[in-house]
């Protein structure tokens, strides 16, 4: 392996991943950040904890647009993180993955890691507006949706290596990840918040985030197999004697 190239094209397809991600995320998933952020704002007037003043709304729409500012170096470096964990897995499993090209199984390992440590946590415990929620659990949602996402991972990574030594009888390993995780959407407790803010308003921007991060990993198995393909990382060079 050529390892400084290896990195070269992990650092490079998570970051422009995570940039696509980031700039998709202004277009489709701000503007419902910014109704639940106005329904907040006027939670606030109505408690008396703010006032509906201009001084108000001038560091209001400051913060926001140094907020927005921030979204897509925030997804490249998101975007770096994750990818250098999808570089990692695909080297290793690249030879055993299904598809006669590399942009092919970078996109299947892309569908099997969208679907274990994104798109099956996220059933359990779907994306809210960032101001839906008691702040004082926040923490624990947080970490229920970390534990969530580690054993969705890690019983994936289980059951495909029992694929493997059962070799013809895969069936049965995927037979056993499916009753596995549906085990753990009993066990594990529910959100603690209810939804107080519109459905409309949460379903939408539930239905942009998994768009805006289905994107990503569409982009970064793409990204990363193209890369791969032309410069081929894992081919060492044969020195003539």
């Amino acid at each position: 392996m050529k390892t400084f190239l290896f990195i070269l094209i992990v650092i490079s397809s998570g970051a422009t991943a995570g940039l696509i991600h980031g700039s998709v995320n202004l277009i489709f998933v701000e503007p419902s950040l910014d109704q639940a952020i106005g329904i907040e704002n006027q939670h606030l007037f109505a408690s008396g904890e703010e006032k509906d003043t201009p001084d108000f709304w001038i560091k209001y729409d400051g913060y926001r647009t140094w907020q927005k500012s921030g979204q897509v170096l925030a997804g490249g470096i998101l975007g770096i993180s994750i990818g250098a964990l999808f570089g990692i897995v695909f080297a290793l499993s690249r030879n055993s993955l299904p598809g006669k090209t590399d942009i092919k199984k970078a996109l299947v390992l892309a569908g099997i890691m969208w679907l274990t440590i994104y798109f099956i946590p996220f059933l359990k415990y779907p994306a809210n507006p960032p101001t839906v929620g008691d702040p004082e659990t926040i923490v624990l949602r947080g970490i229920l949706y970390l534990i969530f996402i580690a054993i969705s991972g890690f019983g994936a990574v289980g059951f495909y290596k029992l694929s493997q030594k059962l070799k013809t009888k895969k069936l049965v390993a995927i037979v056993g990840y499916a009753a596995f995780i549906g085990i753990a959407f009993v066990v594990m407790p529910e959100n603690p918040d209810q939804i107080t803010a519109p459905m409309d308003l949460v379903n939408n921007f539930r239905i942009m985030s998994a768009f805006t991060v289905s994107l990503y990993w569409l982009s970064l198995g793409v990204i990363l197999g193209s890369l791969w393909h032309h410069y081929k990382p894992d081919k060492e060079i044969i020195p003539f004697n």
